[in-house]
């Protein structure tokens, strides 16, 4: 019978599966701790491998004598290393759509924290000091205005619907799915990303990480001025530096930052100190709702993929999926 390795902290739903496969004869490993040195001891008697956000080296795999699928409890894989996994035939799949509306809330939440300047609104209040704060009209609204969306994958789209509901004037830009055939009816798209960051009073990225930011230093001198940005897709999606620097200077006004390139940030990031960005660690998909789904999920896929009932489009590496 099959041995799970589940490698980071689940959702009770998802320890509750755990249990119920006992019954199917299942074995499995529960490893709390989200370290690659916590799990990869015990990672050369698993046929399958059901892993969060820490790293999967090719040195782990290597050790991986019985390993068929990993199956990541989400849907990005940067910290997996993919070739060696091709290299050994083993499997990669990612859970569904079950996180995209989360992501798209917390990207709304950005934009409204943003132009609300929240950050600033909080501290007058806190600080008496600061309360005439408010006669400086820093707010912003967002009815109306022009919400560019780059990459317009299940979160954007989940993003444009909830940007209609305060008027905005939506247009996206998503040269992959341009090429597959824009959705017939739906937003307009700027086939030229510079041409869409002028025209944008408001900008939310979801696209995922590549070997360049997509929003870098050239990009951010593009932009129509007094931008507000909203960033719940990769850290490094974004340029750190230049983003830090367009807000210092008032270039974009300001942004909400769910990702960095290093998590979390270290004390050296200018983000800190910006009070015109707002920051979380990392939790637009990680919602009570989400969490309970991708466990679920993660488990099934994993199972799914073992007995050979998995759906082939949670299969990331179809050729080693196959071999």
């Amino acid at each position: 019978m099959p041995h799970l390795l589940v490698a980071g902290k689940l959702h009770p739903a998802g320890v509750a599966l755990l249990d119920e496969l006992k019954a199917r004869g299942v074995t499995f490993d529960y490893v709390e701790e989200i370290s690659e040195p916590s799990y990869a001891p015990l990672i050369d008697k698993a046929d399958a491998l059901v892993i969060r956000t820490q790293p999967l080296s090719a040195a782990t795999i290597a050790k991986a004598a019985r390993l068929k699928v990993v199956s990541r409890h989400g849907v990005g894989y940067d910290a997996v290393d993919l070739d060696a996994l091709n290299a050994r035939g083993i499997a990669l799949t990612i859970v569904g759509d079950v996180n995209s509306v989360s992501v798209a809330e917390h990207a709304m939440m950005q934009l409204l924290a943003a132009a609300k300047q929240i950050l600033r609104a909080d501290r007058a209040v806190r600080d008496p000091s600061h309360w005439n704060w408010r006669n400086r009209l820093e707010q912003r609204e967002i009815h109306g205005k022009n919400l560019l969306i780059v990459g317009y994958g299940r979160s954007g789209r989940h993003l444009a619907r909830m940007a209609s509901g305060f008027d905005m004037k939506v247009r996206a830009h998503d040269p992959f799915l341009k090429k597959a055939g824009w959705p017939e009816g739906d937003v307009a798209s700027f086939d030229d990303l510079s041409e869409g960051l002028a025209w944008a009073d408001c900008l939310s990225v979801h696209v995922p990480k590549s070997d360049r930011p997509v929003i870098g230093e050239k990009e951010l001198r593009a932009v129509k001025p007094g931008i507000i940005i909203a960033n719940t897709a990769r850290g490094g999606v974004i340029d750190e530096r230049a983003l830090a620097q367009a807000l210092a200077d008032g270039r974009v006004n300001a942004a909400g930052i769910d990702v960095f390139e290093q998590e979390p940030p270290t004390d050296e990031s200018p983000f800190l100190s910006q009070d015109n960005a707002i920051l979380s660690p990392h939790i637009a998909g990680v919602t009570e709702e989400a969490a309970m789904r991708m466990a679920i999920s993660s488990i099934e896929n994993a199972i799914g993929f073992l007995e050979g009932n998995i759906d082939p489009a949670l299969i990331v590496n179809r050729k080693s999926a196959n071999a």
